[in-house]
């Protein structure tokens, strides 16, 4: 999906008219309508503003044109899963269970890795088989670097 169509979706779920969402993100009904008919494209700022204003990633918003990845755990990341920083904003690199309120909750990759044999194992993939791939995933991501 394209920005102008998830910016067109994301408004009308939210029940805004044009001049509503331009009124939250401080820009004129013109630059709203701009963006969706795709004429242009929110700047950086705005689409801070837009992804706090929808409680939607910047990447949601620009039509998810990458699977982002907890750079702590290496589970992928939607708008339910991403972590916030303490300002409230999206922190699109972690996960929510890898870092919440500014804090990280593993100190080290065994942690991490014990925690994840533990909870994700299942008959189907034994602990085993979740361990040999945590070990070969986690010190690959950019938080064990």
């Amino acid at each position: 999906m394209e920005t102008k169509d998830v910016i067109v979706e994301l408004r009308k779920k939210n029940g805004f008219s044009q001049d509503e969402l331009a009124e939250k993100v401080m820009v004129t009904r013109q630059a709203v309508s701009r963006w969706e008919t795709g004429e242009t494209t929110p700047n950086t700022e705005t689409l801070k503003l837009l992804s706090k204003t929808f409680n939607v990633t910047i990447n949601t918003l620009l039509g998810a044109p990458q699977q982002l990845m907890c750079q702590c755990c290496g589970m992928p990341l939607g708008d339910d899963t991403t972590s916030r920083n303490p300002e409230g904003d999206f922190n699109e690199e972690y996960c929510k269970w890898c870092y919440t309120d500014g804090e990280f909750t593993y100190k080290t990759k065994e942690q991490l890795i014990d925690f994840c044999c533990e909870h994700l194992a299942t008959p189907e993939w034994p602990a085993a088989q979740v361990r040999a791939h945590m070990e070969s995933v986690v010190p690959k991501l950019k938080h064990w670097n």
